[in-house]
């Protein structure tokens, strides 16, 4: 593994965390679910703005943005939806 690839790791590692903290401090799934969510869409938001010299020239683009996240979104949960079928131990959920 390269390096840049373990610091990558490293960095979703430490989110989780943060986020298994918020759900040991008594928060739903759907609660920590909802605001990372918001707050990943939040960066991303910021991170095409610091793209474009002007908001006008961004949203030209904007349709451009919303695939290209919406696509890595997309690519990213369906890698994990296929390792979670083979790796998560489905006995263990609470509405079981």
């Amino acid at each position: 593994m390269s390096e840049k690839t373990n610091e990558f790791l490293q960095r979703a590692d430490a989110q989780i965390e943060i986020a298994n903290q918020q759900l040991n401090q008594g928060l739903t799934l759907g609660e920590v679910s909802a605001s990372y969510l918001y707050g990943s869409v939040r960066f991303s938001t910021y991170m095409a703005c610091t793209s474009y010299k002007t908001a006008e020239d961004m949203l030209a683009d904007k349709d451009d943005i919303i695939e290209y996240f919406t696509k890595e979104y997309k690519l990213a949960l369906e890698e994990h939806l296929n390792n979670h079928a083979v790796t998560h131990d489905f006995t263990q959920n609470q509405n079981n």
